[in-house]
């Protein structure tokens, strides 16, 4: 059975004393989820004190939202996946849209980031989707399948099962715009039976895959109903108690009926 996943993505925001504050009211509010986990990813600054915030639940983990692609050396303002480990952190976000458009991260830098996270025992969230003028030119899979096949399938079939992958139209991202449930459904079961191409039927059963993508406690239902959807990679709504312990759930309701 496929781990069921909510990833909270808090971006560049909220100061120290609202990502405590949160973190509390969460771990104090969500019951024990069974096969489904919620996962914090939060900036570098809160990482060591949220590790130790979410201890008493065992069904929350901490993400870091990048690492850099190299060990150690002279890269002023990096943060390894070896520093990451050392804290705690289980799981980092590799590739998400905003550090492919706003910091030119390409497809070899990508691929080694998640060797290096690999490397040090850490599992990644990968994010993968297209923008608008792909989707509208009808090459949303094209491009899918490269950020797959050139990002991701580098690596040993063993790795693949404790892989995280985001599905995320980057038209959708923070835009109030979602893809319509048929949509999500479909690129959901393109990138599985990619992956049961490249490693295998079991593998690819294995593999968890998220949506993100504008998702709130208003389309969550109709999201979390598609058969190949294991989640969710929550942006502005994580940061609202309400509304993330309301999609939180809805995950746990949902899934414990499948």
């Amino acid at each position: 059975m496929r781990k069921k996943i909510i990833a909270a993505n808090w971006k560049m925001n909220l100061n120290y004393a609202e990502a405590m504050s949160l973190a509390d009211v969460l771990v104090d509010s969500v019951e024990d989820l069974g096969h489904s986990c919620v996962i914090l990813a939060a900036p570098f600054v809160y990482l060591r004190d949220l590790v130790s915030r979410i201890q008493s639940h065992p069904d929350f983990s901490i993400a870091a939202q990048n690492c850099y692609s190299e060990e150690k050396g002279a890269y002023t303002g990096e943060v390894s996946a070896k520093m990451l480990a050392s804290i705690g952190v289980e799981h980092v976000i590799i590739g998400h849209s905003e550090r492919r458009t706003i910091f030119k991260e390409n497809d070899l830098l990508i691929a080694k980031k998640i060797s290096k996270v690999l490397e040090h025992g850490l599992i990644p969230i990968f994010c993968c989707g297209e923008d608008s003028t792909q989707r509208n030119a009808g090459h949303h899979f094209i491009t899918v399948e490269q950020q797959l096949s050139k990002e991701l399938f580098h690596i040993d079939k063993t790795q693949i099962s404790e892989f995280i992958i985001a599905y995320e139209p980057v038209w959708a991202i923070g835009t109030g715009i979602n893809a319509a449930a048929s949509e999500i459904q479909e690129m959901h079961f393109f990138i599985r039976q990619k992956i049961k191409e490249a490693y295998g039927i079991k593998f690819s059963e294995r593999v968890s895959i998220i949506y993100g993508g504008s998702v709130s406690p208003k389309n969550v239902s109709e999201i979390f109903n598609c058969p190949d959807v294991d989640g969710g990679l929550i942006g502005g709504a994580s940061l609202k108690e309400d509304e993330f312990l309301s999609i939180i759930q809805t995950m746990s309701s949902l899934f414990l009926k499948k």
